[in-house]
This record gives structure tokens, sequence and C-alpha cells, in this order.
């Protein structure tokens, strides 16, 4: 099944989220790998594509895990929940129905 993955940063992450995002891309990378990624990006904190120093408002990725369960402990893995980027991660059933 599908999954929504919301991650919310901190106030001024854009430190640790530099820091943080080979890992963090590598993980996302080897789910794309698995067939599993259906799509993950940032959020810009303003209206442009390249925020610069503005950063980013948190990340969200939909993704195909076997449970809830199983989303959520690889949601609590990412190095952008556990070196302090996200403040908060929300993780919910998804149901894709367009395109």
């Amino acid at each position: 099944m599908l999954y929504m993955i919301l991650g919310q940063d901190v106030p001024d992450s854009l430190d640790r989220r530099l820091a943080a995002r080979p890992e963090h891309l590598a993980r996302l990378e080897a789910l794309r790998d698995a067939g599993r990624l259906l799509l993950a990006g940032p959020m810009p904190a303003v209206d442009s594509p390249d925020p610069g120093s503005s950063g980013f408002t948190g990340s969200l990725i939909v993704a195909e895990f076997p449970s809830l369960e199983e989303a959520r402990d690889w949601a609590d893995a990412d190095p952008y929940a556990t070196t302090g980027v996200f403040s908060e991660v929300t993780v919910r059933p998804f149901k894709r129905v367009l395109p």
C-alpha cells in the first residue's frame, strides 16, 4: 500500500538539512530502485523553486510499504528525523487516483 510521509521542518533547518541530505537521498534512491517510490521532494519556504537561504518548511514522500507500521519505522529512521531537521512527521495511508 502507498503511504504519505510529511515531515515538518524546525525553524532555520537549512544547515541541518544540507548536512543530512546525502544520507536522506540515499534512502530515497533505495526506495526508487526497489520500485516503491511514487514521489519525494521538499517544500520551499518561499514561492520559488530555489528558495536560497529561506530554506524549506518540510518534505513530502509517497512510497509503498508493507504496512503503516513499517512506513512509520522507515520515516522515524530517516536522517532528517534523526538529526533534528523535522519537528514533526505524519504518516498516513495514501490512495492514488490520478494520474
